[in-house]
Formats: C-alpha cells, structure tokens, sequence
C-alpha cells in the first residue's frame, strides 16, 4: 500500500514539475516576445518623433516664399499639435486599441497635412533655390519610408507575439501571468502611405 502510494506521490509529482516547466517557459517566451514588441514600438516613436522634429523648419522655411497659402501652414501646426496632446507611452507598446487608434488618427492627420503642403509647394518654383527647404524636403522622404517601415516591423512584432499568446500551452498561463494580446497599426487611409515629396519645378503655377 505506501509502495502505491508513493507511487501516485511520484506521478503527482513529476505532473507538478512538468506544469512548473510548461509554465516557466511560455512567462520567459511572453517576456521575450513582448520586450521585442516594445523595442520596436520605441524605434516606431523615434521615427515619428523625427518628422515632428521637421516639422517646424519645414513650416518656417516654407513660409518664406512669397503669398504662400497660410490656411496650408496652420493645418500644420494644428496637426502637429495634435499628436502631441495623445499621450502614450513612447516606451511600451499600447494595450489598449483605442488608445493606438487615436494615436493613428493623430499621426494620419500629420501626414495628410504634410502631403497638402508638398502639394501646394509645387506652385512656387522659387523654393527650388532654397538650399534649405530642398534638405529638409529629402528628410522628409527618408523619414515617411522610415516610419513605414518600423509600422511594418512592429506588426510583425505584434503578430509573433499574439500568436504565442494564443497558442496552447501558452494560452492556459497567459491571462493568469498578466499577458494579453496587443492592437496592431492598421492600414487607415492614407495613414500608411507616405506623402509624395517629388517636386516639378517646371515654373507651372
């Protein structure tokens, strides 16, 4: 009888030392693949955070020119304002998909504001001499490839992410360890395209 007994103790045991292991490794997997996910979502605030950096001498230098549209510039300033009023954390990757859609909202609002003036800088050719606009007009384009990029990359965090929150064992600890899936950027409207920076001086008005 203690021989069974011990032997259901044993049973008992090494199940509670697999269920230990199953569990160590989906928390140090989750931990792994959620840091990636932030990582990238800091490297998705840095590329926004460049344009925003723009932004100002782009305004400051197109105002320049002579009876340049003003309603174009305060569309800018505005939009820029905006995304600075969405508070998220530049550092950990958003929870919450309605925080991240008025994050996107904010930043789709920039870029359709930044397209319109690029636009409309077309009919003034004496911005072509402009040393200074012609630099700033080449990291804008760099910098809008950029941020489609690391939206790209984000995703892509995010998807191997969820997928390991969502797959067995892992899905049985996740919500129990505090993880839970996270929103991904999605394919608004002209939010994932870069504004066309090509210019055609060609005098036309």
């Amino acid at each position: 009888m203690q021989k069974v007994a011990a032997g259901c103790l044993g049973i008992i045991l090494i199940g509670v030392i697999f269920f230990v292991l199953i569990a160590v490794g989906s928390y140090n997997g989750l931990v792994s693949l959620s840091q990636g996910v932030d990582s990238q979502w800091a490297q998705v605030q840095n590329v926004y955070q460049r344009r925003a950096d723009l932004v100002p001498n782009l305004v400051q230098t197109v105002a320049g020119a002579a009876n340049f549209e003003k309603s174009t510039l305060t569309d800018i300033t505005n939009a820029r304002a905006s995304v600075g009023q969405v508070k998220i954390n530049p550092n950990e990757a958003p929870t919450d998909p309605n925080q991240l859609q008025q994050f996107e909202k904010a930043q789709g609002q920039l870029s359709s504001a930044l397209s319109r003036l690029l636009v409309v800088s077309e009919r003034y050719p004496d911005l072509k001499a402009n040393s200074n606009f012609r630099d700033l007009q080449a990291q804008l384009e760099g910098t809008e490839n950029r941020i489609s990029v690391e939206r790209g990359k984000f995703n892509e965090a995010v998807q191997a992410y969820n997928v390991k929150v969502k797959r067995f064992p892992t899905v049985v600890f996740a919500g129990m360890m505090g993880f839970s899936p996270k929103p991904y950027f999605t394919a608004t409207a002209g939010a994932e395209t870069p504004p066309k920076v090509n210019f055609d001086f060609s005098g036309k008005k």
